[in-house]
């Protein structure tokens, strides 16, 4: 309940300030993206943000093949991935015009467009959230049901903890994410909420041997997304496209072809991203269908479907997350789609 009426509070200021904002800007022009020469083609590159959502890690290597590889400047963008963290706030950053790209999941921003931030979702940035339910490989929990009467550490008000709760009929205690490892690796009957592509390398590092209970697999199944405000989306539609395209693109020869400059330059922005553990995440990244997710069900990298963000909006009136339907056109675009990559590749 703390955290949600934090978010609520936050997202209460926020509005406060686009308010501010908006009334101090009457007499003056609203402010444009930069154009500056371009390349050897001459045509002129616009400048853009893309705001992660935390520090630079395998979990963005499309973007940073896509910015390596000049993916982005071929598409007539100059892009500056900007790394996140605590108080990365990349929504509030687009809703007030600070940047004009930002990622995360596709529930957290149907709630903020609800509580009235101007944010649209544009595509997808995986097809699949990555956190999980890290357990020991001994542990007697393996499935979804078995979490009853345990108690998990995980972020409390998550989503997903009400949603698992009430469709597999069952209870569990939650104490507060410390995003450690420690209390994990010294109680083989510990669990703890992590995400698939990360912790459970370093716990390997160790000699535990974990499993993990993909949350997705449980039913509660937001994209994460790329959204930007409906202004930009508005004013410069051909730069969205351009950018979800290279996007696309990055992720496909980083997950498949040579991602070698793309870790050496995420390394270098965070130096816990070593080779092997960049190789790890990708191989899970492969492995649980984060990305590209799955082609028997019409799953493709940076796809978004009217159908999958209407059922999170009913999955989040059925928790009382969202107290009615938010539209459809209100808070997502399909037009900006890219192709599959995949298959422009054959």
């Amino acid at each position: 309940m703390r955290k949600k009426l934090l978010a609520c509070l936050g997202l209460r200021c926020l509005q406060l300030a686009l308010i501010l904002a908006a009334g101090c800007s009457r007499s003056s022009e609203p402010a444009k993206p930069a154009v500056e020469p371009a390349s050897a083609s001459g045509k002129p590159l616009l400048k853009v943000g893309f705001q992660l959502d935390w520090f630079p890690s395998a979990e963005h290597g499309g973007h940073f093949e896509a910015l390596v590889k000049n993916y982005y400047r071929d598409a007539g963008l100059d892009v500056t991935i900007v790394p996140g963290g605590p108080g990365a706030s990349g929504m509030q950053k687009v809703a007030l015009g600070q940047i004009e790209f930002a990622m995360g999941r596709s529930d957290d921003v149907i709630l903020a467009v609800q509580h009235g931030l101007p944010l649209l979702i544009v595509g997808a940035q995986m097809q699949h959230d990555p956190q999980a339910i890290l357990l020991h490989e001994e542990s007697p929990v393996k499935t979804f049901r078995d979490l009853d009467g345990k108690s998990v550490m995980a972020a409390p008000g998550s989503n997903w903890i009400a949603f698992l709760q009430a469709r597999y009929g069952i209870h569990f205690g939650i104490f507060p994410l410390d995003f450690g490892l420690a209390r994990f690796m010294a109680d083989k009957n510990f669990i703890q909420q992590c995400f698939i592509s990360n912790e459970p390398y370093y716990v390997g590092l160790q000699g535990v041997k974990t499993r993990a209970l993909l949350i997705a697999d449980g039913g509660y199944d937001p994209y994460r997304v790329i959204f930007t405000s409906q202004t930009f989306a508005r004013e410069h539609p051909e730069a969205v496209r351009a950018f979800l395209a290279a996007s696309a693109r990055g992720w496909l020869e980083f997950l498949h072809g040579d991602s070698t400059e793309a870790g050496a330059r995420i390394q270098r922005e965070s130096p816990t991203q070593t080779p092997p553990l960049i190789a790890f995440s990708i191989a899970a990244m492969k492995s649980y269908r984060l990305v590209e997710g799955d082609p028997a069900k019409g799953e493709r990298i940076g796809l978004i479907t009217p159908a999958r963000l209407t059922g999170m909006v009913q999955t989040l009136v059925q928790l009382q997350a969202l107290p009615a339907p938010v539209p459809l056109e209100d808070f997502a675009r399909f037009e900006f789609v890219p192709a599959d990559p995949a298959a422009a590749k054959k």
